[in-house]
């Protein structure tokens, strides 16, 4: 039998203060969270040569990103409800463990086709770190709270897009690409070993016993038939979407179509990365006067009004380089002030299901992204209009599932 929708909780009252939460287990589960942040990101500059080493073109080299984003969409559908019924730990370690060895596997990729299929595994494996950290803070805090622990994964997190295509291109300039999947490997295991030793069991006894009585099907279904939850779902994996089209592309744009350097590449990715990473510790600030759906409303606007910015100087070509880099920092930048958010309210909607129901928002924000990373690839022209429509029209979609589904201040 389904809850009912949870109402908007007010924002803590705490004078200031902020949920305490270990930093050892922030870090880690941080580093867990970024899994994908780092899967990606560490290897953008690399595309345009791993492109020539293997003989593959632009669009065929950015479709090792996108199946990437399907493995960890798929993967996290299964990892979400096993999770509620057998507990957090053990499917967490194998998915870690799974990752690592699809790791060192693209390391020996003799070509795109295989690089592609281990890339698929290296995101079946590596989605149960996301999956599973944000199952494991719902199950330590509650829900307005749960908003302030994930601005602060956000920060933990928020490191990996800055620092990543930095080491990357680094790595780059003294050894070739392999070598950057062999740095992701060692990072895997290093997960592994201190999940393995630091990280307990948090799911109860009771809700593991209920979740075996309900199939993953009902659990889904229950779920799905919930407006507010799917209309979070939506906004958040649209927005990721946005996301997602960026990462995809942007690496070919700057560097092939601008003629930036990889070096410089880098740098402008971390300048965005560091926009992003802002706008998640101001969202810690914001909390603590106003709920998380208000906050959310503000985003939004402010996403779109950047997102139409993009695609005017991308569809007109006005500025150049910098023309597009300026308001594709504002995009960045204000995506910051979201997945903290969806993520506490889509929780907060039925908290018996966690695990399930953050399967369903790491799938539709995987899955959502590779099909938005697809369209763009597909159309890819060498100018950055493939990359600012989707980016606005994804933006203005969310928009839509905010106000229809979520409907803000109604639930």
């Amino acid at each position: 039998m389904n809850d009912p929708p949870a109402a908007q909780p007010r924002p803590v009252a705490t004078g200031g203060e902020e949920p305490h939460a270990p930093l050892a287990m922030v870090v880690l589960l941080g580093a867990l969270t970024a899994f994908g942040a780092i899967s990606t990101d560490f290897y953008l500059p690399a595309l345009p040569a791993l492109a020539r080493s293997l003989s593959a073109s632009a669009s065929e080299a950015e479709l090792t990103l996108a199946v990437f984003f399907l493995g960890t969409a798929a993967g996290q559908l299964v990892y979400g409800p096993l999770a509620d019924r057998v507990g957090r730990r053990g499917p967490l370690l194998v998915g870690v463990a799974l990752y690592t060895v699809a790791s060192v596997g693209c390391a020996f990729a003799p070509s795109i086709e295989a690089l592609t299929a281990l890339r698929l595994l290296q995101g079946l494996g590596g989605c149960a770190g996301m999956v599973l950290a944000r199952a494991i803070v719902r199950d330590r805090f509650p829900p307005q709270e749960t908003a302030h622990v994930f601005s602060m994964l956000m920060l933990v997190m928020g490191v990996a897009p800055i620092l990543a295509p930095l080491a990357g291109a680094a790595i780059l300039t003294v050894a070739a690409w392999p070598v950057l999947f062999w740095v992701l490997a060692v990072f895997g295991a290093i997960c592994w070993i201190a999940s393995a030793l630091s990280l307990k069991e948090s799911l109860p006894p009771e809700t593991r016993a209920m979740a075996r009585a309900e199939s993953p099907f009902r659990s889904y279904a229950a779920l799905l038939s919930q407006p507010r939850l799917v209309g979070y779902m939506l906004y958040g994996s649209l927005n990721t979407a946005a996301l997602f089209t960026y990462l995809t592309t942007s690496a070919d744009l700057f560097i092939s179509s601008f003629h930036l350097s990889p070096q410089a590449f880098s740098w402008l990715f971390g300048l965005n990365a560091a926009g992003l990473i802002a706008a998640t510790q101001l969202n810690r600030r914001l909390l603590r006067r106003y709920g998380y759906d208000q906050i959310l409303v503000g985003a939004n606007a402010f996403g779109i009004a950047s997102a139409a910015a993009l695609a005017l100087v991308a569809l007109t070509g006005l500025g150049g380089v910098f023309g597009v880099a300026a308001p594709l920092f504002m995009v960045v930048a204000g995506l910051g002030l979201n997945q903290a958010n969806t993520l506490a309210g889509a929780l907060a909607v039925d908290p018996r299901r966690a695990g399930s129901t953050s399967a369903l928002m790491g799938a539709s924000q995987f899955g959502l992204g590779a099909v938005a990373s697809a369209v763009a690839s597909a159309f890819h022209d060498g100018t950055a209009r493939p990359m600012g429509l989707v980016i606005a029209g994804c933006l203005l979609l969310a928009g839509a599932a905010l106000h229809r589904l979520v409907r803000p201040g109604k639930a």
